[in-house]
């Protein structure tokens, strides 16, 4: 089968067009003929050197890609619900980038006749980190503030939907009055612009009244890390969680412990990827059982921002590295649905 390999580490020219065997169906697991598979930062990342597959990956063909939508090929021994022919979206490990991928089948999600299998195979991934993060790990409450940086971005666009139907309200960061504007139309209550304004004493008077400064957020989910990380602690309101799920700004920072004890701040820090699959099966059934439907409904939208063919990996990635994408980006793997 074709698929997109990487021998070794660099820019995205070092992602290749292969030709390796394809995957067969082991007990608990399924083999999906992929339609379109999703591009996230994270696949930049392990193009680059810098987030390598955890431990049982596949070690000869180093394929990314972390989720498809496409039909089931294959049934493994023991599994039970799930039959050839049947469309599904899968969070995966590795190996979205193929025509063909292995995924146990907790990670599975039934895509309906209705949604375009390019529109499911940009919502696993966004879908399970936010509800992990923002639901499950920081329990956003409805009326409670919300604050995503990289409103913009495949994550931030998720983010602002499911918080939006969630009840809570949602200020983003951006750094383009287009990504700002097309946030606002999304739901976005308030929108800063970080190139031209301070996050912290933005949310500050944004969640304040009657002219006076408000307490800050009472959720942040953050992509940049630690060069945000003080910022951060400044911009949360009482009782206030912090989640980390990127390290775009570094790993190392300092935390001011006498700010976070008095105030009962929570700084949370955690990967989707690299997490057992009994976990990631959970994940999935909390989504499939909860913002799923609401996917399904059309409530909560795929944001497409561009497709590739499978062959142009590479100026899908370099797409994602110039930072203009509003939304998901996707590479196309077979020509019918």
């Amino acid at each position: 089968m074709r698929a997109i390999t990487l021998t070794e580490h660099g820019a995205p020219d070092v992602l290749a067009v292969s030709d390796i065997p394809a995957p067969q169906a082991r007990p608990g697991s399924v083999v999906v003929d992929v339609h379109t598979a999703g591009v996230n930062r994270a696949d930049l990342l392990q193009r680059q050197g810098h987030y390598n597959p955890p431990a049982g990956a596949n070690t000869e063909h180093e394929v990314p890609g972390l989720e498809v939508a496409g039909t089931i090929a294959q049934v493994g021994e023991g599994v039970t619900g799930w039959s050839v022919g049947d469309r599904v979206a899968a969070l995966l490990t590795e190996g979205g980038y193929a025509e063909q991928v292995e995924v146990p089948a907790g990670q599975l999600l039934a895509v309906p006749d209705h949604l375009p299998l390019e529109q499911a195979a940009a919502l696993p991934e966004v879908l399970c980190t936010v509800h992990s993060n923002v639901f499950t790990g920081a329990g956003l409450r409805p009326g409670e503030w919300l604050l995503v940086h990289g409103g913009g971005s495949g994550i931030g666009t998720a983010a602002i939907q499911m918080a939006k139907a969630h009840g809570a309200k949602v200020a983003v960061t951006v750094g383009s009055d287009r990504k700002g504007d097309f946030c606002r139309e999304l739901g976005a209550d308030a929108v800063i612009n970080y190139r031209e304004e301070d996050f912290v004493e933005r949310i500050r008077e944004i969640t304040g009244t009657d002219g006076q400064p408000g307490d800050g957020a009472d959720v942040i989910l953050d992509v940049v890390g630690a060069k945000y990380l003080d910022r951060n602690l400044k911009a949360l309101a009482l009782d206030g969680r912090l989640t980390i799920i990127g390290l775009q700004g570094g790993t190392k920072a300092e935390a001011n412990l006498g700010r976070m004890l008095p105030r009962r701040l929570t700084v949370m820090a955690t990967t989707l990827r690299a997490r057992p699959a009994d976990q990631k099966a959970q994940i999935v059934q909390d989504v499939a059982g909860s913002v799923w439907q609401q996917a399904k409904d059309g409530e909560i939208r795929a944001i497409v921002d561009s497709e590739f063919p499978l062959e142009d990996a590479a100026a899908a990635h370099q797409r994602m590295e110039d930072g203009e994408n509003i939304g998901k980006i996707l590479l196309r793997v077979a020509a019918d649905s």
